[in-house]
């Protein structure tokens, strides 16, 4: 294994780690009286502060300065309210009504979700006899059948069974977590507009950050959060939890984007399922999560259904670069062409993006 492959594999093993660390440690958070919705606008403000000078110097030192244009920061409002927004609200309030162990699992339906919205769009194609295309349909099939296991079969407690959690609000946060989900894919597909506007990736990323910082500042506001009490950090716990997600947050968009630059995307979808095994087993240790038959079996399941989705759209992949190859650079837009976006030093098409959640 290359040098570059070490490093690619250490970097996604530690942001596995530490987004674990994010779902388990905003758990033990809001356990002490912290507002979820609270929570995510600390969080969004505090990935601002850290993205948009590294995005301004970026900018700065460009001859050609990016910019948006109308309708470019209207997707860019758009993806900051419904990509962001109703994303971080819905994951983190469903992670406080379930577990830290289930949110981590709903995110390896992501791709899955991806590829359904892609082809309603029209940005992917299915072949009657293609294999890729089967696998894709099949993979995205299991992943669904895996999510309804998780959410409506709990079965037996496996793990810390004299504990007790009302099924309502069991139920409640799995919904809240597939919202997530359908929000976060969502996100994803709307890079390939913004791209088209800006393709500057860095600079929209820090737009959108912007955005969703204030418009999630609005949404907690109308929630109630209106007092001074709901905003105090009034413990060293909700504290260094706000911080410690707000840096992770900003930390994760550079080192997923390095690995993508050198790997590809597929390789960073790869290492997905390991938050959620880290977040399992601690959760259960520390916290005395409760781990049912149905939730283990439906979330293996998911897995299961992630690397026969990612099998699919590695055919996809090896095709997109042999055709930017024969491009040489000399491509001529239409409609039926998809925005290709500058990371570093190569070049991606937009839907290779469509299975990296690089904000979370």
């Amino acid at each position: 294994m290359e040098v570059s492959k070490y490093k690619a594999v250490l970097a996604l093993v530690f942001l596995q780690f530490t987004s674990a660390g994010v779902a388990l440690f905003t758990k033990a958070a809001f356990t002490e009286g912290l507002t979820p919705t609270v929570f995510v606008v600390y969080r969004q403000a505090i990935a601002t502060v850290f993205i948009c000078p590294i995005s301004f110097f970026s900018a700065w030192k460009k001859e050609n300065k990016p910019s948006l244009g109308l309708r470019g920061f209207w997707w860019v409002t758009l993806t900051a309210v419904f990509g962001v927004t109703v994303n971080q609200n819905a994951y983190f309030n469903g992670l406080d009504l379930s577990s830290s162990s289930m949110a981590c699992a709903m995110t390896n339906l992501i791709p899955a979700v991806t590829f359904i919205i892609s082809v309603i769009v029209g940005y992917e194609s299915l072949k009657r006899r293609s294999m890729k295309s089967i696998a894709k349909v099949i993979g995205t099939g299991v992943c669904v059948g895996g999510a309804m296991t998780m959410t409506f079969l709990r079965g037996p407690k496996l793990l810390n069974a004299l504990l007790n959690q009302d099924s309502t609000t069991w139920l409640l946060g799995c919904i809240l977590l597939v919202i997530s989900t359908l929000a976060w894919s969502f996100w994803l597909i709307f890079q390939i507009p913004i791209a088209s506007h800006c393709p500057d990736h860095l600079y929209t990323c820090s737009c959108i950050c912007i955005m969703a910082t204030i418009s999630s500042f609005l949404v907690a506001l109308a929630l109630g959060n209106t007092h001074l009490s709901p905003w105090k950090l009034d413990s060293s716990l909700k504290l260094s939890c706000c911080i410690y997600s707000g840096i992770h947050l900003a930390l994760m968009f550079f080192l997923q984007a390095w690995v993508v630059t050198q790997e590809g995307p597929l390789f960073s979808a790869l290492f997905n399922p390991l938050a959620a095994i880290i977040s399992t087993f601690f959760g259960a240790l520390y916290f005395q999560e409760q781990t049912y038959l149905g939730s283990l079996l439906g979330a293996l399941t998911v897995i299961l259904g992630l690397y026969i989705v990612l099998w699919g759209k590695s055919e996809d992949y090896q095709e997109e670069y042999i055709d930017l190859k024969l491009e040489d650079g000399h491509t001529t837009s239409s409609e039926a062409d998809i925005a290709s976006i500058m990371i570093g030093d190569k070049v991606f098409r937009s839907s290779e993006l469509l299975d990296v959640p690089l904000l979370m």
